[in-house]
């Protein structure tokens, strides 16, 4: 590797799974880097992100979102606030036998989650053009994820009741969210906090595991 030149994508990408712990086939692997493929081409015409630079999408979005597997519980997953399908569009590239619901209120970006799926053939994934609040599955999920919802208080209003009694609320968070975790709602608990390290990310980051609190 030329000093200064920034490693191509492909490696950025089998460097960050192996950090990871993860070890997607062929298939998936050239679908997480076909899924940037797509929104790079989408970003150009609707500006979904301000991530352009080729690796900094495999780091910021492929790799931290990936940085959920070992916590998800499935086989349904929800996606709130799921923006251009991070973490939920990575989630279901390598868990094919799970379904994941994104949810979106967003029109252009829930079209391109929509888009990118098709392109991508995962029939595991269905789109949700609503707001999580006023969202109601038929059934309710496993696990409900999010990246982009604001407070662990605020992502337990519009998302707690898309979870199934004995699931959990899934929140990837920066800095270790103390005063969050001192203002939940009455009924609900933080079962763990796990510090999570995203390969090639200098920066902190915490995924939050809430659940509910059994009746006595």
């Amino acid at each position: 590797m030329t000093p200064g030149v920034a490693p191509p994508a492909t490696a950025v990408l089998d460097a960050g799974l192996r950090q990871l712990g993860l070890d997607p086939d062929a298939g998936q692997r050239a679908a997480l880097l076909t899924l940037l493929d797509e929104l790079a081409e989408a970003n150009a015409r609707f500006n979904l992100t301000a991530i352009r630079e080729r690796g900094e999408m495999v780091t910021k979005h492929v790799l931290d979102s990936l940085s959920l597997q070992p916590f998800l519980a499935g086989p349904r997953v929800a996606d709130v606030g799921t923006g251009a399908g991070f973490p939920g569009l990575p989630l279901a590239i390598v868990n094919p036998a799970w379904h994941f619901t994104l949810v979106e209120s967003t029109g252009k970006k829930l079209r391109f989650v929509a888009q990118a799926a098709q392109a991508l053939g995962l029939t595991n994934v269905e789109a949700v053009n609503a707001r999580a609040e006023s969202y109601r599955p038929a059934q309710p999920f496993d696990t409900v994820t999010c990246r982009a919802v604001g407070s662990l208080a605020e992502f337990i209003r519009v998302a707690g009741h898309l979870c199934r009694r004995d699931g959990r609320l899934l929140a990837m968070k920066g800095r270790y969210p103390e005063s969050e975790l001192a203002s939940l709602p009455r009924g609900w608990r933080a079962a763990a906090v796990h510090p999570v390290k995203v390969p090639g990310l200098d920066a902190a980051r915490h995924v939050v595991e809430l659940v509910r609190v059994p009746a006595r």
